[in-house]
């Protein structure tokens, strides 16, 4: 592709929060937007008149469709050509105890999480392989990395999703494809509100600290620390570099709970390093 052709984003959950302003400001840069969403209607609004919408194409497309997700990527190809940067960004929020999720919140979650970005990577991986160049963006938390009690469900599948990417990256490296892991922090989106935000249909007495925890983080909204019109360029600017870290942080809350984490496990690593190797066959 020349250097001065428009890129080709295929983007998933862009109704709202940094997949929004993700649209925006690849429109405002003339590049194309393939943007994915379960409402076109509401991304068609709340881009309203302040872009020019004549390079997007938007979809309305469940992820957990496979044939669905099949012919989003085929429309992409088809309308603008080639597709250069995939990003799963499509997600929700879900606050309770692991003892007070079900088995099928616990489904729905992964469904989106974990298969909804497998659906689109073995759609959009073979264009990918074929133009011998692209980029993957899979946009995981910084609860990837670490935890926190009432976001276990959350967690598993932001942490499976790092899995994936960190083996993607290495199967794909060869044909000049690139992946990218964004963990971003608390962003200033409507991520914690009822919008994106899940919670149980019956709680137990015997969690009162997740109850604290829920309260808490829904009194956060509107005070995050993340902006996303921030974020948002932060990650348009990492797709277009050749090198750099497999892992974007975003946001100062982001690094400071990956420190920690660095740091805890560390500890883990010293105060087992002695007995590790007990368990291998003795010598010969």
């Amino acid at each position: 592709m020349p250097a001065t052709a428009p890129a080709t984003w295929f983007i998933t959950g862009t109704s709202r929060g940094i997949g929004l302003e993700l649209v925006r400001q690849l429109l405002a840069q003339g590049d194309n937007v393939a943007a994915t969403t379960r409402s076109t209607e509401r991304l068609t609004t709340a881009l309203g008149s302040t872009v020019d919408t004549s390079r997007l194409l938007a979809l309305t497309m469940d992820l957990t469709d496979e044939t669905q997700v099949e012919n989003a990527v085929h429309r992409t190809t088809e309308r603008f050509g080639r597709l250069d940067v995939v990003v799963n960004n499509a997600g929700y929020g879900y606050l309770a105890a692991v003892e007070e999720t079900t088995a099928k919140d616990v489904r729905d979650m992964l469904d989106v999480q974990v298969v909804g970005v497998w659906n689109v990577l073995r759609a959009a991986l073979p264009v990918m392989r074929e133009q011998r160049a692209g980029r993957v963006v899979n946009v995981s938390s910084i609860l990837g990395l670490t935890t926190m009690p009432g976001w276990a469900l959350y967690c598993a599948g932001k942490f499976a999703l790092e899995g994936l990417s960190e083996a993607l990256a290495a199967e794909v490296a060869d044909f000049g494809i690139k992946v990218t892991v964004v963990e971003p922090g608390y962003f200033r989106t409507s991520f914690l509100t009822t919008d994106s935000l899940a919670l149980p249909a019956e709680t137990s007495e015997h969690y009162p600290a997740v109850r604290t925890m829920v309260e808490d983080h829904l009194k956060l909204q509107g005070r995050q620390l993340g902006d996303p019109v921030r974020g948002a360029a932060a990650i348009i600017e990492r797709a277009g570099l050749d090198d750099g870290p497999l892992r974007q942080l975003l946001g100062s809350d982001a690094h400071a709970y990956a420190t920690a984490k660095v740091d805890a496990l560390r500890a883990n690593l010293d105060a087992t390093a002695a007995c590790a190797a007990a368990t291998d066959f003795p010598e010969a």
